[in-house]
């Protein structure tokens, strides 16, 4: 960002210098955007992970979310269990994780499993604050709270409460069950850092649709920024929806003229390409021409090389 603003922060030193804000967005299994929200950026991922999740007015059907390790914490994993999905993050230093468990691990049939087991969840604890935690999954459900507030809330203490400390207890049992399925399951594994890379990969793409400004915010206003991160969601899915109808004519056009196409490698070609759009000049848009416009307009043939 340039100029002042009271939303902007200095960057971390990894990356770079300067002040700036974090377009913090939701990405579908489809690569649809389906949330933003502009926040911090010193601020944990895992403090916002859960807002759009919970203000889903999508039709999208979610059941899992994936993140990576700035998305995690024990209170995450708990929040999670409690509304009904399920949360798949990619840990760092996976291996280094203490395993948690809430009773004795039988020997004989796991004897590899009791040295990495080595903490104990205090079960009667949180059989003692199950109401609460129902009625805080209860206000999330609702709307009467967000998520990031109320986790916000619950670091601002200098102490834990009650509440923070069950929480964490909950969350490490669902992190432990996490971590075995993760070890466990290849496909899963390999589902999950699919997903994660959908999301990777329409940073390129979002970066390239930023021109305006040369790609910096100067808008001191908190609603104009998140008009703008709106926006952003809106002009990505657009090309996301578009790049897909003129593949599919380009890929009609290669089997018509003979070119051997095999239809698995076809799910590798994502639609996030920008090399054919131009982000410069006036727009115009005239509804009724466009209306008139029957079929596409002719597909590119670039000149042969010998």
């Amino acid at each position: 960002m340039s100029g002042k603003t009271r939303h902007a922060r200095p960057f971390p030193p990894p990356l770079g210098y300067g002040l700036g804000i974090t377009f913090y967005s939701w990405t579908s299994d489809q690569l649809s955007q389906y949330g933003t929200k502009v926040v911090p950026v010193t601020i944990r991922d895992s403090t916002y992970v859960l807002d759009e999740r919970c203000n889903n007015e999508t039709e999208l059907p979610i059941r899992e979310h994936t993140t990576d390790t700035a998305g995690a914490t024990e209170i995450i994993f708990a929040l999670f269990d409690l509304l009904g999905y399920r949360f798949t993050p990619r840990l760092r230093d996976i291996g280094d994780r203490r395993l948690f468990t809430s009773g004795a691990i039988d020997i004989q049939r796991y004897p590899r499993l009791q040295p990495y087991v080595t903490g104990r969840i205090q079960r009667q604890r949180m059989l003692h604050w199950w109401d609460d935690l129902l009625r805080v999954a209860g206000s999330l459900k609702l709307g009467w709270v967000t998520a990031s507030l109320l986790v916000q809330k619950l670091q601002a203490y200098p102490q834990k409460n009650a509440l923070t400390l069950v929480l964490q207890e909950y969350g490490r049992l669902v992190r432990t069950l996490h971590i075995m399925r993760w070890y466990a399951h290849q496909e899963d594994r390999r589902r999950i850092l699919r997903q994660l890379n959908k999301g990777e990969a329409l940073h390129d793409l979002r970066a390239f649709l930023v021109v305006a400004n040369k790609g910096h915010l100067r808008h001191p206003r908190g609603e104009v920024l998140a008009h703008q991160a709106s926006c952003l969601n809106l002009v990505t899915n657009a090309v996301i929806v578009w790049n897909p109808v003129y593949m599919a004519a380009a890929v009609e056009q290669l089997k018509q003229e003979g070119y051997p196409l095999d239809e698995t490698d076809l799910a590798h070609i994502w639609p996030m390409r920008y090399a054919h759009l131009n982000v410069y000049g006036k727009y115009h848009f005239d509804v009724e021409e466009i209306r008139r416009r029957e079929g596409l307009r002719p597909l590119r043939r670039p000149g042969r090389r010998d």
